[in-house]
């Protein structure tokens, strides 16, 4: 896992953010949308990566590359 990823995870409060060896969540949410929307919304202004979303079961349920949302230098398309 890169620095820039990120997990969701249910928490007692809800649904937590957190960062990969992280002991405390950088976010709670009510729903497991909004903390899935706020870790990609994270990990596109820290310069992409993974999102990894946890089911109520524990159990890995999706997973999602996230490219970076501020780059300075985007790619160009070459064929047109």
């Amino acid at each position: 896992m890169g620095k820039n990823d990120r997990f969701v995870s249910k928490h007692p409060e809800g649904w937590a953010v957190r960062a990969p060896g992280a002991d405390r969540a950088s976010s709670l949410h009510q729903t497991q949308r909004e903390a899935e929307q706020r870790a990609k919304e994270t990990v596109r202004n820290l310069g992409g990566g993974e999102v990894r979303v946890q089911g109520r079961d524990g159990k890995w349920r999706d997973s999602d590359t996230v490219a970076p949302g501020n780059d300075p230098n985007p790619p160009r398309d070459k064929k047109h």
